[in-house]
């Protein structure tokens, strides 16, 4: 299990079994529009951390996106392993192409 996966799952279990004080169940209670705008407010932040050249707060506005996207997935019941999925088969594309590489599964 990735480590993507394992906090897909934590933020399921809040969702499903609430934790008082917990900033996962904060966003829950306040809904989708409060997802969707911290969503847009950490990819604007992320912007800004890119622009001023110091990796160290870009790589936390960048977990701040993945993070509050994973809330969002998790909201509208949409799984991490479709995304996984999704990017497993984009992997495969040529180029802007529509054809995918023929992969080994089995490997």
């Amino acid at each position: 299990m990735d480590s993507l996966e394992q906090l897909y799952l934590t933020i399921d279990s809040r969702k499903n079994e609430p934790m008082p004080g917990s900033y996962t169940n904060y966003l829950f209670e306040q809904g989708l529009d409060k997802i969707c705008k911290k969503v847009g407010e950490e990819c604007a932040e992320t912007i800004i951390a890119a622009k001023n050249g110091d990796p160290a707060p870009l790589i936390g506005e960048v977990s701040d996106v993945i993070y509050h996207l994973l809330v969002l997935l998790c909201q509208q019941g949409v799984p991490w392993s479709a995304v996984r999925d999704e990017l497993a088969l984009r992997s495969q594309k040529i180029g802007n192409k529509k054809e995918r590489r023929e992969v080994d599964r089995n490997t």
